[in-house]
C-alpha cells in the first residue's frame, strides 16, 4: 500500500513535532507546573490567533473544489466563530481575563507573522496548498493533546480541562478529517505541486513550536 501523503509530511516534521511535545510549556501544562501567567498570555493570544484562524475557515469555504467540502468548512467557521470563542471566553473567565481584555488584545508578533501567513495562503496559494498550512494547528493538537492524557492528570484542574479538551475523540476526527482531505488533494499532483505542500506545512509547523516559544517566553514587540 502506497505511503499517504499526510504521513510523509508527518514524517518529514517530526523534528518540530518533538519539539513541540518537549517544549517547556507544554510540558509545564502536562505536568501541572507551568505559571499562570503564561498560561493567561497564551489564552489572550490564542483568542487573537481564533479570530484569523477563521478567517482562514471562511477563505476554505468560499474556495473549496466541491460542495462537500464547502458545507464542512463552512460549519467549522460558524463552530469556530460561536461556539469555540464562546468557550474560549467561558475558559479564560477561570483565569480572571475578561472578554474586554480579550478584545483588547494586540497580537504578538509571532501571532502576527503566523496568521498573514496563513491568510496569504488561503488568499493566493492553491486550494491544496491552503489545506495543507491549515492541518498542523488541528493534527499537532489533537497530538499533543493525546499524549498528555496518557500520562497522569495535572492536580491545576483548568489544565486538565484543557487536555481533555484537545485529547477529545471529537477533536482526533475533525484532524483526520483534515488529513483525508489533503490526501485526497495530493493525490496525481506532479512532484513540484507537492513540495509547496509540504513546504507549507512545515512553515505552519515551525510557527506551531514558535506560537508555545512566543508564550513560553510572553513575547512582545522590541521597539
Amino acid at each position: 500500500m502506497a505511503e499517504r501523503f499526510t504521513e510523509h509530511l508527518r514524517q518529514e516534521a517530526a523534528g518540530l513535532w518533538e519539539a513541540q511535545h518537549q517544549h517547556p510549556f507544554v510540558r509545564g501544562i502536562g505536568d501541572g507546573t507551568l505559571g499562570v501567567e503564561r498560561f493567561k498570555f497564551w489564552l489572550r493570544q490564542d483568542y487573537v490567533f481564533l479570530i484569523e484562524y477563521a478567517r482562514l475557515l471562511a477563505l476554505a469555504a468560499a474556495r473549496s473544489p466541491d460542495l462537500e467540502t464547502m458545507i464542512r468548512f463552512a460549519a467549522l467557521l460558524k463552530e469556530t466563530v460561536g461556539t469555540e470563542m464562546n468557550l474560549h471566553r467561558a475558559y479564560a473567565a477561570e483565569f480572571e481575563i475578561t472578554r474586554e481584555e480579550l478584545e483588547r488584545e494586540l497580537p504578538a508578533p509571532t501571532t502576527r507573522g503566523y496568521t498573514d501567513f496563513l491568510l496569504r495562503v488561503g488568499a493566493v496559494g492553491d486550494f491544496a496548498e491552503l489545506a495543507a498550512a491549515l492541518l498542523p494547528c488541528m493534527w499537532a493538537f489533537s497530538e499533543i493533546g493525546q499524549r498528555l492524557a496518557a500520562q497522569p492528570a495535572p492536580d491545576e484542574k483548568r489544565y486538565a480541562k484543557w487536555i481533555a479538551m484537545y485529547s477529545s475523540r471529537e477533536f482526533a476526527e475533525l484532524a483526520l478529517w483534515c488529513r483525508n482531505l489533503l490526501d485526497r488533494l495530493a493525490a496525481g499532483l506532479p512532484e513540484h505541486d507537492l513540495q509547496k505542500l509540504e513546504a507549507a506545512f512545515l512553515t505552519s509547523s515551525r510557527y506551531e513550536w514558535q506560537f508555545w516559544e512566543m508564550a513560553w517566553k510572553m513575547e512582545g514587540w522590541p521597539i
